[in-house]
């Protein structure tokens, strides 16, 4: 009987992610998209704002705009975020949740301190990753996926070495509840100093790995990375091998993120992604007008 030997995969490069501003002057880091590093099918954009230590009455947020075309995670580390929208939804997170948001056809939405943590202050952490919509689904009707802390399935290795929070996708026998529009992997990986994983990946699918906190080792090459860099991987493998240095002083908290390319043409304005410039005109001209809302509550 003929065995399969796994590959692991190789380093494209690495880019550490640049500082900017949103919605009412949050400090984000941005991997991409970037001048230097725009595209990355399906994934259009990812976002990581703090860890921040914010002082009573100073927290900022993302008030009322739009979204049309993809779908939005948002996954909480620490701190608390309400959102609301111009479809009557309203939902509060904490540490450890997360909404994916398919916004389709289009949404008004509003990302906001949740008001006692923004009154009181404290530490905020959280991420937030677009992901492309095939064609089919670009004006699907929008749907929330929000699921708690608790819910999110989680694994170990037998010496606790590794732990995984399965987002989207499988890792270390843990299958996430979330259901994606195209095939996604999206898993947080914390590696005590020493350890490894090997967590496969499908050739046909874009990988890249986030380093949220420590330095890790990554590829075939055991290429380092640190806190706020971004680690492209090569199609050359179907396997992603992560490592944490034995000397490491501290645990090495890494995502792991892939997807299959659509391999579709992408027009973008603001926050409208759609695949040709006339749906772009069609999306502003129907914000314009108010046919995706508004939040009146």
């Amino acid at each position: 009987m003929k065995t399969h030997t796994r590959m692991i995969r190789t380093i494209a490069g690495i880019i550490s992610s640049v500082e900017t501003l949103e919605g009412e002057g949050m400090v984000v880091r941005r991997p991409f998209p970037k001048s230097s590093f725009s595209e990355f099918d399906p994934f259009l954009l990812l976002d990581e704002l703090g860890p921040v230590d914010i002082e009573p009455g100073q927290a900022k947020g993302a008030p009322d705009h739009p979204h049309r075309g993809f779908e939005t995670v948002s996954y909480i580390l620490e701190g608390y975020i309400e959102h609301k929208d111009s479809q009557g939804h309203t939902g509060k997170f904490g540490p450890g949740d997360v909404q994916w948001m398919t916004a389709g056809a289009g949404v008004i939405h509003s990302e906001m301190p949740e008001r006692e943590f923004a009154r009181t202050g404290g530490r905020l952490h959280a991420l937030q990753l677009w992901v492309n919509l095939p064609s089919r689904d670009k004006m699907m009707k929008p749907r929330y996926q929000e699921v708690p802390a608790q819910r999110i399935p989680t694994a170990q290795t037998n010496d606790a070495g590794v732990r995984v929070k399965a987002i989207a996708g499988e890792a270390l026998g843990a299958k996430a509840v979330i259901e994606t529009q195209t095939p996604i992997i999206y898993l947080h990986f914390t590696l005590q100093p020493g350890a490894t994983v090997s967590q496969p990946v499908p050739k046909e699918y874009n990988a890249f790995a986030y380093v949220l906190d420590g330095e890790g080792l990554f590829g075939t090459e055991k290429e380092r990375a640190t806190q706020g860099q971004m680690v492209l991987f090569t199609q050359d493998g179907d396997e992603v091998a992560i490592a944490n240095p034995l000397d490491a002083k501290s645990p090495l908290d890494v995502l792991l993120i892939a997807g299959v390319p659509l391999n579709e043409p992408v027009v973008r304005y603001g926050p409208f992604v759609m695949n040709t410039e006339a749906e772009i005109i069609q999306a502003i001209e129907d914000y314009r007008n108010g046919r995706m809302g508004s939040i009146d509550f």
